[in-house]
């Protein structure tokens, strides 16, 4: 586990299998009781590490991911907004 906010950060686990689960690689593990569970391959040190985070080095809080979401919602909330402004309030 290589994610540093998981509780688990830093504890090895059995590997079970890498697979494509929820529309996610993720990776199944079995834990010290022998309990099957998975989380997303990013958060452990099977998947590769990705290169925007590499490159960044810590100095960039966004990827670009993230950024095109953050877009994709201004844009959602502004055709919102600007289609409810095409009422014309009538002032008294």
């Amino acid at each position: 586990m290589t994610h540093p906010f998981h509780p688990l950060c830093g504890q090895d686990f059995e590997f079970v299998a890498y697979r494509q689960n929820w529309g996610e690689d993720r990776v199944h593990l079995h834990d010290e009781n022998g309990q099957l569970f998975s989380l997303p391959a990013g958060w452990t040190d099977v998947a590769a590490p990705d290169p925007f985070v590499v490159m960044a080095a810590g100095r960039c809080p966004f990827t670009i991911d993230g950024l095109l979401a953050l877009a994709d919602l201004a844009d959602g909330l502004r055709a919102q907004r600007d289609s409810t402004e095409a009422v014309k309030k009538i002032m008294p």
